[in-house]
């Protein structure tokens, strides 16, 4: 794997054992607890873990045809200057119809690991396929954003997980 997208991916692992780590020994009533409009813990690391499901179906179609695609330039690093600031402020998004679709209702946090550590190893295992050349490629489109190289869309996952992580320590 591109050294660079080795680190990011670290990172991310990092951060979502962290995240585990933080939540391990919650009661089950804690983590399964809805506020009267919004997500339970569980139900925010399900939507989280939908969403990452759902980008790595797509990446893995997208990077087919990676070769005839163009690189990102200066529009979409300002674009990720964006991304990182919504997801870092205290707002409120409507998660997209095809992720609330795709999320998994579960109760257990051990089931919700198992899940997201199953994404993951199909994340590494598109990361892989990463030439040098091919890293500053136009492969995700992000809801708002657009056309994202791999690099911003892993760092696109790093935000928005720090968005719910916000939200999960509201929670709590």
């Amino acid at each position: 794997m591109n050294t660079k997208l080795q680190q990011i991916f670290d990172s991310l692992e990092t951060q979502r054992n962290q995240l585990f780590t933080s939540l391990n020994g919650l009661a089950v009533e804690k983590l399964n607890q809805q506020p009267t409009n919004g997500w339970s813990i569980n139900q925010v690391i399900a939507h989280l873990i939908a969403a990452e499901r759902l980008s790595v179906l797509y990446l893995r179609k997208k990077i087919q045809a990676i070769n005839e695609v163009e690189n990102t330039g200066l529009i979409e690093e300002l674009k990720m200057i964006v991304i990182i600031l919504s997801q870092r402020l205290p707002f409120k998004f409507k998660a997209p119809k095809t992720v609330v679709e795709n999320t998994k209702s579960s109760t257990s946090l051990h089931q919700l690991e198992q899940e997201w550590n199953a994404v993951r190893n199909e994340l590494k295992i598109v990361l892989e396929k990463f030439n040098d050349d091919q890293i500053k490629r136009k492969i995700y489109k992000h809801v708002v954003a657009g056309k994202l190289n791999i690099q911003q869309t892993l760092l696109f996952f790093r935000e928005h997980i720090i968005h719910h992580q916000q939200q999960i320590k509201r929670l709590l």
